[in-house]
């Protein structure tokens, strides 16, 4: 035995003992130790339940590394597969569908597509409703699918079709309540242009001249009045070859003679008025409009 040990030893032999030294327990015993357990099981419990529930919303949810759902993230965004409902404003950037499937925006009551600035101001507007489709914009166009030439355009100012051909297949036609500028206008082939105002008058107009043709048919002008051509500086030219004027009145002999041959006449002569009236006299050896002209006197 070394010294220390031998002075440790004879140290703790020499020390006092107290007699009839209190023993306290050490823990938690009675009301407390059965409380603490109590809520031990009720945190366990409590943590089991929020567990199952855990699990059960990610079944039912069908949540994935994925996303959620019909609904995937990937890379370029978001990916929403099968019928989706949205209860509140929804901001994006783009929206396509699938290059298999058409995409489908469908409401109970409309759709209506907004476009803002930066500062929150409305800039533009598409409203597809029950009853009609209206655009509200600056400018609203119709582009093609190939090459974007635009097809049809509207502004405040002016609206512009530029489609190669305009078609109008309704019974009652095309009505313009303003005048009207083009180059050509051309009927279906096989089928008739017409040109028609039912209770006011229709006028054509141009500085460089009004040409009318028909390069396969009959060119007819009818009216239950009066039909005018006037030419204030140049003249009126009919290039035929025949020139026929139906329903010229026919101017008569005075002489009673002479009205026994007129059965028989073949030949008459063209004659004018003063006031420009054209009728017909029967063909003499001379001249026959001083003989006929009382027809004058009625005009």
């Amino acid at each position: 035995m070394t010294r220390e040990q031998y002075i440790l030893a004879t140290q703790q032999n020499n020390l006092p003992r107290a007699e009839n030294a209190q023993l306290y327990p050490v823990g938690i015993y009675g009301w407390r130790k059965r409380c603490l357990y109590f809520f031990v099981l009720l945190l366990l419990v409590t943590m089991i339940v929020n567990l199952a529930m855990t699990i059960w919303i990610l079944k039912v949810m069908n949540f994935t590394v994925d996303g959620m759902g019909n609904l995937r993230v990937t890379k370029k965004g978001i990916r929403l597969e099968g019928i989706s409902e949205f209860l509140l404003p929804l901001y994006v950037k783009e929206i396509h569908s699938r290059k298999d499937s058409p995409l489908v925006l469908q409401s109970d009551r409309n759709v209506t597509l907004n476009a803002r600035n930066h500062m929150g101001q409305l800039t533009g507007q598409l409203t597809v409703g029950a009853n009609a489709v209206e655009a509200q914009c600056k400018r609203f166009e119709v582009r093609a699918s190939e090459g974007g030439r635009v097809l049809f355009s509207a502004d405040e100012e002016e609206i512009t079709i530029g489609a190669e051909k305009l078609k109008v297949t309704g019974t009652e036609g095309a009505v313009f309540g303003h005048s009207v500028e083009t180059p050509h206008i051309r009927a279906e082939p096989s089928q008739d242009l017409r040109l028609e105002s039912p209770t006011r008058s229709l006028i054509m107009e141009a500085p460089r001249g009004v040409q009318v043709s028909a390069a396969a048919g009959d060119f007819k002008a009818t009216c239950r009045k009066e039909l005018h051509l006037q030419s204030t500086e140049g003249e009126i030219f009919l290039n035929a070859d025949t020139i026929r004027l139906g329903n010229l009145p026919m101017g008569s002999f005075s002489s009673s003679s002479s009205s026994s041959s007129n059965s028989r006449q073949t030949v008459y002569e063209l004659c004018v008025c003063p006031n420009g009236k054209l009728y017909l006299s029967p063909a003499g050896v001379g001249s026959t409009c001083q003989y006929s002209s009382n027809i004058c006197l009625w005009s």
